[in-house]
């Protein structure tokens, strides 16, 4: 951890500022903040290459370098060290940009006390340490991104600004489950995080795979915090997983790994705690697992500890194709604001597991062309479309679209930058980025998975006009139907699908609408204004509940 003498190089041309920033700087002592001054960019390097320093206060524009292109100068020169960039009221816009590009945390001149300016230099010393450490991850920088560039825009205060970039509680595991030959014992990492506590149990799903990480869960339940703040659903983000390929498992190594992390865990979840859902990698056959290793701990069976079982076991019917059939309402609804006709659309979808096939199908049944679609194994083309059930059937019997001769094979880059209509990206985290923005060829791109668009990406698409129906936005169906089986639950009074969807169609479509009129009204992109209406509801809880003690 950062120790207790923080050392600062402070670039600044200013001697006014930089006499003030020090000022403050050297009355502070828990830590204490050694300062060293710079009035350029050159000297501020040329220092920073002979002595150590663990942050770096810049002033964006200087003698010898003006605007992004300094902070870009400096990460490039001196990249191991955070910046905290100083700005004026006139050139917030520029700051904000520089954060979207990596640096911590941005200062207003004329607003800096000795007390904000010390938590500003720490949490950035502490977040880089802690990313290097222990969050290091690729959406988890996209997740900081967007959240600090809606926290500008709506001017969020900095106490609740702090408080919300880092999970309120984290579990990391390291679990041991039987291989099928006895005696051989595997230990893998597993984990829980619950980003809010603030607005009811948790909920989030659980996903088994290689690239799960700290970072990568903590990335995506502060998504679903907002996903379910913004649905207004009385939950707090989580999320959960073990890194491991589950292809690589038998259904019994499954079932003992499953039930041993459930184990471990077992303490922070349940019914009015945290309800874990299925995710990549896990199913209904999961969830019902670790409904059961939980029930027979408490000694009763709790069908509402988990969502997303099977319907034999309290699960709710349409929960299996409820995010992909999310994804086509808010399709729909942006067809209608553009004034699409989607029975004379096309439509590429980047993935085929359960997001992707059920908005495939669901798309199919509004008449779009489905012309590419894609799996691990790769992506298909035909420009007359494909019969969706019969690659569901396909897939099914082989396992994946691998070896399907009745289209042209290209690979997944190439599918995403086919000409289009509707892209769903409903496969993996980014997969739209600052490389490929530019080729997409989309009217409406509804993001099916978590995190396809980087941050560089989502400007670019901006620029260009392409409609983007955000993660937050798009995916929320699967979590809004897991609420409704946890209400099934708790009530023990079962819906029907055509309840199910009725209630799904009006809560999404609410939301879509809220979004919609933020983003004509405040100038802002559909991703910014998604996430300002579900920061705002936890913002209200948070001052609401007050701080204890």
């Amino acid at each position: 951890m950062p120790d207790s003498v923080i050392r600062v190089l402070l670039i600044e041309d200013n001697p006014l500022h930089a006499r003030m920033l020090r000022g403050f700087l050297e009355s502070l002592t828990t830590p204490a903040f050694p300062v060293s001054w710079e009035g350029s960019l050159t000297s501020g390097l040329n220092r920073a290459a002979e002595e150590d320093f663990d942050v770096v206060l810049l002033d964006l524009v200087l003698p010898d370098s003006r605007g992004l292109d300094t902070f870009l100068r400096w990460k490039a020169n001196a990249p191991q060290i955070p910046v905290v960039v100083l700005t004026g009221l006139d050139d917030m816009a520029l700051a904000t940009r520089a954060v979207e590009n990596g640096a911590q945390d941005y200062l207003l001149k004329n607003q800096i006390t000795a007390a904000l300016l010390s938590r500003s230099l720490r949490y950035a010393v502490e977040r880089v340490w802690a990313r290097s450490e222990e969050w290091d991850s690729p959406m988890f920088r996209v997740a900081h991104q967007q959240f600090l560039k809606a926290a500008q825009f709506m001017g969020l205060d900095d106490n609740i600004r702090q408080r919300l970039l880092f999970p309120q509680r984290t579990q990391v595991l390291s679990l041991p489950f039987r291989r099928d030959g006895y005696d051989q014992v595997e230990t893998v990492f597993g984990y829980r995080v619950q980003h809010v506590l603030t607005m009811g149990p948790t909920k989030g799903g659980v996903r088994y795979h290689p690239s799960v990480s700290l970072g990568e869960v903590a990335a995506l339940a502060m998504w679903m915090t907002w996903k379910c703040a913004l649905m207004g659903l009385p939950y707090g983000g989580a999320k959960g997983g073990v890194r491991i390929d589950p292809r690589g498992l038998s259904r019994q190594e499954l079932q003992r790994l499953t039930r041993r992390y459930t184990s471990e865990i077992i303490h922070i979840i349940g019914p009015d705690k945290d309800i874990p859902a299925p995710d990549l990698g896990t199913n209904a056959q999961v969830m019902a697992w670790m409904m059961d290793t939980y029930s027979e701990q408490v000694g009763h069976t709790v069908p509402e500890v988990v969502t997303g079982k099977p319907v034999v076991l309290g699960g709710s019917v349409g929960r299996k194709e409820a995010t992909g059939q999310g994804v086509i309402f808010m399709v729909e609804e942006a067809a209608k604001h553009l004034g699409m006709d989607l029975s004379k659309s096309t439509a590429v979808i980047q993935g085929f597991g359960n997001v992707g096939s059920h908005a495939a199908h669901f798309l199919e049944e509004l008449d779009t062309t489905i012309i590419g679609i894609s799996d691990v194994s790769g992506g298909l083309y035909n420009d007359k479309g494909f019969d969706i059930e019969e690659l569901r059937q396909y897939t099914a019997e082989n396992g994946s679209l691998e070896g399907y001769s009745e289209c042209d094979r290209i690979s997944n880059s190439e599918l995403l930058e086919l000409s289009c209509d509707i892209l769903v990206p409903a496969a993996i985290e980014n997969q739209i980025t600052a490389g490929n923005a530019d080729r997409i060829q989309c009217k409406i791109l509804a993001e099916g998975a978590n995190g396809p668009t980087t941050t560089e990406a989502d400007e670019i698409l901006n620029e260009r006009d392409i409609f983007v129906v955000p993660d937050i936005l798009a995916n929320a169906g699967g979590v809004t139907v897991s609420y409704f089986e946890w209400v099934q639950g708790t009530q023990n009074y079962m819906w029907t699908l055509d309840e199910i969807n009725s209630r799904l169609r009006k809560i999404m479509t609410r939301a879509f609408h809220e979004v919609l009129h933020r983003a004509d009204r405040d100038d802002l992109d559909l991703r910014t204004a998604s996430l300002i209406q579900g920061i705002e509801r936890v913002t209200k809880a948070k001052l609401k509940r007050g701080l204890f003690p």
